[in-house]
């Protein structure tokens, strides 16, 4: 008889037919913004020439690395005599740390009646992802920011790109390259003026291909105004922390096949709020620190 009643009440509380419940809207959300990361990222991975993006151990180290020689152009000797040898060195310049981030944020009752979901979750939740967004870009510059490479300065925007594309030429030389460059917004808007240009854009950054003939450029506040970077595709590596997994089922994370970020919402009855929770470790850097140069626009 308890169980018969047990069992109305329940029914008494059930939704209604058709209504949207937690269970319906969570992963809904959770699915659309990690599509969205994972696209947007992809986007940026083929821009910058990375064929496939490497899944490593959270905690595994990346490491960069220069190359030295004390001794590149040997003197030559006389017939019979003991070759000179020319030395090379792989020496270690940097090691990184590959490490899962975790994110998180709330959205309350009183925001959502007061601006909507659309608003209170799903748009809030494009900023965090836009915040996502600029760490991974902020790792990555700073290692462009770190080569060592140097080529001759420069008068304008385009003398530098053309420098730069010297010194790669130089550099890599009697290797296939696909040089590409990185550039501040003032100096590309400086140099083009009123001209009419078409960019695609990917992980917020935008990009010309072909610029000047010479390689893709990056437009992007990341590198100071005056300061154009530039390297080769084949010397950017990708690596990520797979958000799947283990990971995933401990934390009911919503991901797809990439792994590259797992997400979920839950509700929260304690503070009637709708807790965001992300997790991605995704690292973007070059192979070779040297291999990287810096042309400054003098004026």
């Amino acid at each position: 008889m308890f169980d018969n009643l047990y069992t109305k009440l329940l029914k008494v509380h059930d939704p209604e037919a058709g209504t949207t419940v937690t269970t319906d809207l969570e992963p809904a959300i959770s699915i659309d913004f990690s599509t969205r990361f994972v696209n947007s990222l992809q986007a940026l991975q083929r821009a910058l020439g990375i064929a496939n993006m490497e899944p490593l151990a959270e905690g595994s180290t990346v490491k960069i690395y220069k190359w030295k020689s004390p001794n590149p152009t040997p003197a030559q000797v006389g017939e019979g005599e003991t070759i000179n040898l020319s030395e090379y060195k792989r020496e270690l310049a940097a090691t990184k740390t590959l490490t899962l981030n975790k994110y998180r944020r709330n959205t309350t009752a009183e925001a959502i009646q007061r601006s909507g979901q659309a608003i209170a979750i799903n748009g809030a939740d494009g900023e965090l992802l836009k915040d996502i967004y600029k760490d991974v870009k902020k790792g990555f510059f700073t290692q462009i920011k770190a080569g060592t490479g140097t080529a001759t300065g420069a008068t304008g925007l385009q003398q530098a790109v053309a420098n730069l594309w010297a010194a790669l030429q130089t550099h890599f030389e009697d290797e296939e390259i696909t040089p590409i460059f990185f550039v501040n917004p003032t100096d590309v808007a400086t140099y083009l003026g009123d001209a009419s240009i078409t960019t695609q854009t990917a992980f917020g950054m935008q990009y010309l291909e072909n610029f000047l003939g010479m390689g893709t450029a990056f437009i992007t506040p990341q590198v100071a105004a005056g300061d154009v970077y530039a390297t080769v595709v084949e010397n950017i590596n990708g690596y990520y922390v797979p958000a799947n997994g283990a990971v995933a089922q401990s934390f009911g994370l919503t991901y797809d096949t990439t792994g590259l970020i797992g997400m979920k919402h839950y509700t929260r009855d304690d503070s009637a709020s709708i807790g965001t929770l992300a997790m991605s470790g995704v690292l973007f850097v070059p192979e070779y620190i040297d291999g990287i140069f810096k042309s400054v626009i003098s004026g």
